[in-house]
């Protein structure tokens, strides 16, 4: 699925680096885990492979794909959800893994930062989900830091 040296997202942890596929016996069991240095944290991750699929880790977003992103980012129309069921639809979004979704949410919740104030559970996600996407622009090849600041 995936090997040494890949780059990936880990929906809700921000980008990371598989640093070693290690096996270990944990509880009885010996298993196959990703060991994953996840660059916003700092921290090690260990993923057993067959959890891999089911927890939405995906592997970096091509360049390719940052024109309708950065689209997405500048011109997509913010949701109109309710203040009490935002922070579920922002949630569940972030928990998709997808990039797309990512900037959608730091998208929205920027505007709304912009004409109101975020409460404390939308700041924080707000914070956390634009970690999370810069983590993930950072190490797109072939991108720009002017390609960055656009998300800032």
């Amino acid at each position: 699925m995936f090997q040494i040296g890949d780059n990936i997202v880990y929906p809700m942890h921000g980008a990371g680096k598989i640093e070693a596929i290690e096996e270990k016996e944990i509880l009885g069991e010996t298993k196959q885990y990703y060991v994953i240095k996840m660059s916003v944290s700092d921290m090690q991750v260990m993923i057993p492979e067959d959890k891999m699929s089911s927890s939405n880790i995906r592997p970096v977003t091509e360049i390719n794909a940052l024109k309708e992103i950065i689209h997405i980012f500048q011109h997509g129309e913010s949701d109109t959800v309710p203040l009490k069921q935002r922070f579920k639809v922002n949630t569940d979004k972030i928990k998709t893994g997808k990039i797309q979704e990512a900037a959608e949410v730091v998208r929205d919740l920027m505007r709304i930062k912009k004409e109101n104030s975020l409460n404390t559970s939308e700041k924080q996600l707000f914070d956390n989900a634009h970690k999370f996407l810069i983590s993930e622009l950072r190490l797109i090849k072939g991108i720009t830091e002017n390609q960055i600041k656009v998300f800032r």
